[in-house]
């Protein structure tokens, strides 16, 4: 019987103060055992300079409205570094599975990633604004 292949991931647009900022916190979460799958999306990632982000592109401190495939649901999140992450304030941090999945995504992209209970999901971006860059 064939293999099925995994689905092809989006390409994603990060830019260059989000990436110098997220790398180290993501090798420091992944040395200490913790696959979060940031790090590997922001290997995959194209970095650039900041003012060459299109603004319907997922970056830190964006509000994004998407849709879990999966529910039909509708979210609309802040994504945030995990100091200011409150989930009851709508704001997720980039460390959770969402949160990593959601970085670098642009409107209309979707984009398949696991939950923390192992099933895939089907993320869909429906809108972003981009937030004002938090200091580090």
């Amino acid at each position: 019987m064939p293999s099925q292949a995994a689905p092809a991931r989006p390409p994603l647009i990060v830019g260059e103060t989000d990436a110098d900022r997220l790398f180290p916190i993501a090798e420091q979460v992944e040395a200490r055992g913790v696959p979060l799958g940031l790090l590997a999306e922001l290997e995959r990632a194209e970095v650039r300079p900041d003012a060459d982000v299109p603004p319907g592109v997922v970056g830190m401190e964006s509000e994004v409205e998407f849709v879990d495939a999966a529910h039909g649901d509708s979210r609309t999140v802040r994504l945030v570094y995990p100091r200011d992450a409150d989930i009851a304030q709508g704001r997720i941090s980039v460390m959770t599975p969402i949160g990593a999945a959601l970085l670098g995504l642009s409107e209309g992209q979707t984009i398949d990633w696991p939950d923390r209970d192992g099933r895939v999901r089907a993320l869909k971006v429906v809108r972003v604004r981009r937030g004002a860059p938090a200091a580090p």
